[in-house]
């Protein structure tokens, strides 16, 4: 159990890539870190692209990034409306100073492009929001998993292996 003690917030809202969420969800719960689904409220049923539901553990108002190791943001259509709200603007931005892992695939840029983490800093996700991603001051290359220190982006779902591995390396570097 490699991320034993390590909590992670886990950002969620309706029209979420279910696999983008799911599969990191698990294979961190799998590696010991407790894993937080956190919502615009709390004990909220939020359905995934595909129908998959997840229920918020906590709503946004009720954590702080203070008490968590990482944060990993999904994507799907849920990160348009997350960067929305100025908790996870502040969560990520937090995450960021520290040098906290931030994990984000595919449309999770938007939320990284919001809270203006994203200059000089090289990524990948989805193409399509490619061109945001370098007009938000990123370097976009196009494989299957980038860290650049703290920051893990992954493109898609067939990329969720690459993703994990090295979202869960960053990880036990960070180890507090």
């Amino acid at each position: 159990m490699r991320l034993q003690n390590q909590k992670v917030i886990a950002l969620v809202d309706h029209d979420f890539e279910d696999l983008e969420l799911w599969y990191p969800v698990h294979r961190l719960r799998e590696e010991g870190a407790q894993v937080d689904l956190v919502g615009q409220a709390a004990n909220q049923k939020y359905i995934g692209k595909y129908g998959v539901p997840a229920e918020s553990d906590y709503a946004l108002s009720e954590v702080n990034p203070e008490d968590y190791d990482a944060i990993l943001v999904p994507g799907g259509w849920a990160p348009d409306k997350l960067r929305r709200f100025p908790e996870v603007i502040r969560f990520v931005q937090h995450m960021n100073e520290q040098k906290k892992p931030i994990g984000q695939i595919c449309h999770a840029g938007w939320v990284l492009i919001s809270a203006n983490i994203l200059e000089g800093k090289t990524v990948t996700s989805t193409p399509g929001i490619k061109d945001d991603m370098t007009n938000a001051g990123a370097t976009w290359v196009d494989e299957p998993a980038v860290s650049d220190g703290h920051l893990v982006s992954s493109r898609r779902p067939p990329d969720l292996p690459d993703y994990l591995r090295e979202l869960i390396k960053v990880m036990e570097e960070y180890q507090r």
